[in-house]
């Protein structure tokens, strides 16, 4: 995928608010893939974005969710690169959703998460299944989930986890690339 004018933009979107994530790390590892294929891609950062808890009034007209909710709703496809925390995405992930809610309708969804041990690796599926009934995403049937294990020494993901992810991205560049073109 060379052709940056055809290629529907994708939104990464890093969940954790932790300074040292292994989510984050492996969200960069899918920009900067996607990035040398040629896709238009941009990396959001929760971290950037103090975001206030949804309240289900006046939290929808925070600018920062304002902002977000435009970035979701201009993307094709979005990457969620989240922890897992207590079997589930974190809390900071599931408060995105609850802010942005509409934004997601059709959207292209793929799932990188990291978490502590290896037993939560189903936890993503409730927030999967209730991206796509509440808001009929379609969601790419791969995911990396990646334990503290899964990083050496040095922080970076292991080759084995960094394959799964260059797998990951090339199913969201190719699935954005079907189901947009027109």
């Amino acid at each position: 995928m060379t052709d940056t004018n055809s290629q529907p933009p994708i939104l990464i979107i890093s969940c954790s608010l932790n300074t040292n994530s292994n989510s984050r790390r492996l969200a960069l590892h899918c920009v900067k893939h996607m990035q040398e294929s040629g896709a238009t891609v941009e990396l959001l950062d929760l971290r950037d974005y103090p975001l206030p808890l949804c309240d289900g009034g006046a939290c929808y007209a925070d600018p920062h969710v304002e902002n977000i909710k435009r970035k979701i709703d201009v993307a094709k496809a979005v990457l969620i690169c989240c922890p897992i925390y207590d079997f589930s995405v974190s809390a900071a992930t599931k408060n995105l959703i609850e802010l942005t809610t509409v934004a997601w309708n059709e959207k292209i969804a793929g799932f990188a998460c990291a978490a502590g041990g290896h037993f939560a690796y189903m936890g993503v599926m409730g927030f999967a299944n209730s991206l796509m009934l509440d808001f009929r995403c379609l969601i790419v049937p791969r995911f990396v989930y990646a334990t503290r294990d899964d990083f050496e020494k040095n922080g970076l993901p292991s080759h084995a986890i960094t394959e799964r992810l260059t797998e990951l991205a090339d199913a969201v560049m190719r699935l954005a690339q079907q189901v947009h073109s027109d």
